[in-house]
């Protein structure tokens, strides 16, 4: 990659938070916390910045997050969903640009031509605001370490940059937290010797900060000049497609599972068919009480992208490997992905399948509401033995 380019941060905020609300307008402009239950072992996945404001964060307890904020409203996640959107939003920044580095669901840095940084990052910013409703910060310069900083300053849904001639005005005042790989062990040890600021980084010599930071004090160092080489890591072909889920509390009911693993059958399957894929291999992931974890996995003699195929897989490996209960977590992978070849199943062809024109159906509800417009039968028998 040419290194004479603008470099952009793309963060969506407070992403499954602003999913939520996005959803249920009932939700905006209020502290909502996804996560798990606060009656079990629950962590706050995500909060909304109307829970921030109560000093709620990102893996705290969600007992702990209720008690600064009683008012909040607990949602549980929704990965398959949060995936969705996610995809959407990776259709805006590949209208852009081809190089991107998808750091993770919700963040990714994009190369552009140089000088036309600020114009591509306020584009950006409005079409996922436009288009999508949703809440993003957008951080522009000339690598990832600054734009990674000026995203952060620019919280939340803003947009903001940070030149190489910008940084003893705005980069060298922050807290020495600004920059990467310094976590609060380090900040503490540097304010032992003095070291509060990114400035004050630069007038110590990496051998000196080295008995701090140890081998990081070189590349520190750098960084506190705005200096980073990293080049983006473009996104390579996806060899797998998977769902998994962690449980609030542990799983001792078989049929809980499997209603759980036909959702994630689903989920996968909607992936591979939104793709224009097909799979060869399925995998079960199984996570026990003691906290050890399984996979196994069955070859099909056909590829496969429908529902029912993943799942009637999943459930043959399920009964073989389930072991005693109970469950912690559970997961569906399917690998050996081949472009087309069984796609055609949901087409003009097998219209006269019954199973093949409800899943087009579902796949259409899916794309336009989201995945939790499908409640499979099996999930709703749980539910009502709950009820009972």
């Amino acid at each position: 990659m040419k290194k004479n380019r603008d470099i952009l941060l793309c963060d969506l905020d407070a992403f499954f938070a602003s999913v939520e609300q996005l959803d249920n307008p009932e939700l905006r402009n209020r502290p909502v916390l996804v996560g798990g239950s606060p009656e079990g072992r629950g962590v706050v996945s995500t909060c909304s910045y109307e829970a921030r404001k109560y000093g709620v964060r990102s893996a705290m307890p969600m007992k702990k997050a209720l008690a600064l904020c009683p008012e909040a409203v607990v949602v549980r996640g929704r990965m398959s969903r949060y995936k969705e959107v996610s995809l959407e939003v990776r259709k805006i920044f590949e209208r852009f640009t081809p190089d991107i580095e998808f750091v993770s669901i919700d963040e990714a840095y994009l190369a552009v031509n140089k000088g036309f940084g600020c114009d591509i990052g306020n584009a950006i910013h409005t079409a996922v605001r436009e288009e999508l409703d949703l809440p993003i910060s957008v951080g522009i310069s000339v690598n990832k370490l600054l734009a990674k900083i000026a995203c952060e300053q620019a919280k939340p849904n803003n947009t903001g940059t940070l030149w190489p001639e910008e940084i003893e005005g705005l980069l060298w005042p922050l807290s020495v937290r600004a920059l990467p790989g310094i976590g609060p062990v380090a900040e503490n040890n540097l304010k032992i010797i003095g070291i509060k600021t990114v400035k004050d980084l630069t007038l110590y010599s990496a051998e000196s900060l080295s008995r701090v930071l140890g081998n990081n004090a070189v590349t520190i160092r750098y960084y506190a000049h705005g200096i980073d080489d990293r080049e983006l890591e473009l996104e390579h072909e996806a060899k797998s497609i998977s769902e998994e889920t962690t449980f609030p509390e542990d799983i001792y009911d078989r049929e809980a599972i499997l209603a759980i693993l036909m959702e994630l059958s689903a989920g996968v399957g909607y992936r591979l068919r939104s793709s224009g894929i097909t799979a060869k291999t399925v995998t079960l992931k199984l996570r026990f009480k003691n906290f050890k974890t399984i996979t196994r996995s069955k070859t099909m003699p056909d590829t496969v992208c429908s529902d029912s195929e993943i799942y009637r897989s999943v459930k043959d490996l399920f009964i073989v490997h389930c072991g005693k209960p109970p469950w912690r977590l559970a997961g569906v992978q399917v690998s050996g992905l081949e472009q087309g070849s069984q796609v055609s199943f949901l087409q003009a062809a097998h219209e006269n399948n019954r199973e093949n024109q409800l899943t087009a159906a579902r796949d259409k509800l899916r794309k336009k509401y989201g995945s939790e417009v499908i409640i499979q039968g099996k999930r709703l028998t749980r539910r009502r033995k709950k009820e009972t």
